[in-house]
């Protein structure tokens, strides 16, 4: 009759974690500040405070940081920034970099 022990694992498993990636939001001249603000509280779920915070980083620093996330997340929060600006006729741009 086996026990136990006969059944345990004698190798240890090593669990890799899912990449991060930094989704940011880039400068241009054309897009407006108060879309810029709304498509971080919306896309991006940030209080008004942190939008505005976020979106003059990005005016003062060329980019800024919207949030880190697994990379179908990150890739999906990209997509949104290009429909909702090109929808409403601003070239604002998002990109993913891995963290």
């Amino acid at each position: 009759m086996a026990t136990d022990n006969d059944y345990e694992l004698t190798e240890e498993v090593m669990i890799k974690h899912p990449k991060k990636y930094k989704v940011f939001i880039l400068n241009d001249d054309y897009t407006s500040m108060d879309f810029v603000v709304d498509i971080l509280m919306s896309v991006f779920h940030k209080s008004y405070e942190e939008a505005e915070n976020i979106m003059m980083e990005v005016h003062k620093k060329e980019k800024g940081l919207c949030g880190i996330y697994s990379h179908e997340i990150a890739e999906t929060k990209v997509m949104q920034v290009k429909k909702r600006a090109k929808d409403n006729g601003f070239p604002l741009k998002a990109t993913m970099e891995q963290e």
